[in-house]
């Protein structure tokens, strides 16, 4: 009888919108238990943490725990059906795609804000102000053996005019969806080329913070949120769009409007779409979506724009399985979100 109780009070929800006011909370709202497992990137983490108090005040019956083993990681557990969601700041890889079909895993793929990944030094660097696409290859990517590239080693090698101080490097650990974005951006594809290896790496935000707020001569990346809640101890780099050559600040008005190019991207979660038919992964992950704009803005990312958070809304009441970012062929999708994510052009699990 509780099931039907709970499947009955789902649709009653839906009916009122999901809204989480006094209305749900008489159908019986609070009297919704379980257990629903979050894990994976970091930078997505602040989101679905806040989403989790948000929903606790209303469904104190249900646990939403949120890991922060990085996207990478998240996506180990999720492949294996071990989390109901997983936290990503990248899109999934085609061979985590096919680990979740060889494991039987559909998943609908949700996204729920945009972010801009930052580059940042020290609060009190005096000379790093802004950088290009190429003196961050410079300082980055790994020299290559045949000697037909050298990186940085100190910032007079990056700039002629800035002090001969070492480079030291903080950055996300490889299991990161930040590493990932980062190396596509500044490594790319080149044949031979590779990112450096001596860097400290965390997959903690906040040592990363702390690293390059303490450290002559530091630099690292992560998602706009580190920073904006660090302005104090950090500063954050101006980075060249490389197709207006204007060196562009992170803000949330430059992510929304694409100027912060090329490091604005999109922010997911991934359903497991068993999970999704529990009443409280349905009630919770529709909660999530109504406020994602409040929750991305309250933790200092940019909300979505109304066409692609309907698109994700309809996905998930239909438990529409699939990407939107890979072919069948495993060939990678190219294009904006608003482009990519339609009902139309989504690879199906189905």
């Amino acid at each position: 009888m509780k099931r039907v109780f709970t499947w009955t009070l789902f649709a009653l929800v839906v009916a009122l919108g999901t809204n989480f006011g006094t209305n749900a909370n008489a159908q019986g709202i609070a009297d919704l238990e379980g257990k629903i497992v979050v894990d994976g990137s970091s930078t997505v983490a602040p989101i679905s943490i806040r989403a989790s108090d948000a929903f606790r005040k209303k469904c104190p019956k249900v646990s939403v725990p949120v890991g922060v083993s990085g996207t990478g990681g998240g996506f180990k557990r999720f492949t294996k059906g071990e989390t109901d969601i997983s936290d990503a700041s990248r899109p999934i890889k085609f061979k985590e795609l096919k680990q979740c079909e060889e494991n039987g895993v559909k998943f609908i793929e949700i996204p729920v804000a945009y972010d801009g990944l930052t580059i940042a030094v020290a609060k009190n660097n005096s000379f790093v102000d802004v950088l290009t696409v190429d003196q961050l290859k410079k300082i980055f990517r790994a020299s290559k053996g045949d000697g037909s590239f050298t990186n940085a080693k100190t910032w007079k090698e990056v700039n002629p005019e800035w002090p001969e101080t070492p480079i030291k490097i903080f950055a996300p650990g490889t299991d990161s969806g930040t590493f990932d974005y980062f190396k596509e951006v500044v490594v790319g594809k080149e044949e031979g080329a590779s990112i450096r290896e001596d860097m400290s790496v965390s997959e903690d935000d906040n040592q990363l913070v702390q690293g390059i707020a303490n450290t002559d001569g530091a630099v690292g990346f992560f998602g706009a949120s580190y920073y904006f809640s660090n302005q104090d101890k950090l500063k954050a780099v101006k980075i060249v769009n490389p197709a207006t050559k204007e060196a562009v600040e992170v803000s949330a008005e430059n992510i929304e409007s694409g100027k912060y190019a090329p490091f604005s991207r999109p922010l997911f979660i991934y359903v497991n779409a068993k999970s999704a038919r529990r009443p409280e992964v349905k009630v919770f992950v529709t909660h999530f979506l109504d406020n994602a704009g409040e929750l991305a803005k309250a933790v200092d990312y940019v909300g979505l724009p109304e066409s692609i958070s309907s698109v994700a809304m309809n996905h998930f009441k239909r438990r529409k399985t699939g990407t939107h970012f890979w072919d069948k062929d495993g060939e990678k999708k190219e294009g904006s979100l608003t482009e990519l994510y339609t009902a139309e052009n989504i690879l199906s699990l189905e």
